[in-house]
């Protein structure tokens, strides 16, 4: 059995996310959904509001779990048969970030691949950076990420006001 993770800080996570999602569990027995923490990101959502939300939108799906973690990725992966990295590229910037740190984890475990996966055209803009940002400045969301996020976006920053 071949277990693929696909890390990220979904912060939120989108549409474009859940494409990969989907193609990736059509491809691969078991797919994890790992939300990470990045050192060089503050998160609009705290790691669990992430992993629950995650965890609604993907429990149609059977071969998708959800879990988070704190550790580096190529250390996560070992506890895995045969675990494979997903990660989504939308552009030449994100092919050059991600071969590096595909390098990275190889170097630290060598049992772990990378697979990339085109983003969609119809995503090919789409970040969740941009869409924290519209959220802001209360922007409608029903084109970037499902309502349950939306909704939840909407209330964190009602909470925060």
């Amino acid at each position: 059995m071949v277990t693929a993770i696909y890390p990220g800080t979904f912060d939120p996570i989108t549409l474009g996310h859940l494409d990969i999602i989907e193609r990736a569990s059509k491809i691969f027995d078991r797919l994890i959904v790992s939300v990470v923490m990045n050192v060089e990101k503050t998160p609009m959502l705290e790691i669990n509001e992430r992993v629950e939300l995650i965890k609604k939108v993907v429990s149609a799906n059977p071969k998708v779990e959800v879990d988070c973690s704190l550790e580096l990725l190529a250390d996560y992966a070992k506890q895995f048969e045969n675990p494979v990295i997903i990660k989504g590229l939308r552009n030449s910037y994100d092919y050059e970030y991600e071969t590096v740190m595909a390098a990275f984890n190889k170097k630290l475990n060598s049992q772990l691949e990378t697979f990339f996966i085109s983003a969609s055209a119809k995503y090919i803009y789409l970040s969740s950076s941009a869409v924290r940002q519209l959220a802001m400045y209360g922007a409608d969301l029903s084109e970037y990420v499902p309502k349950q996020v939306a909704d939840a976006l909407d209330q964190k920053l009602r909470n925060r006001r």
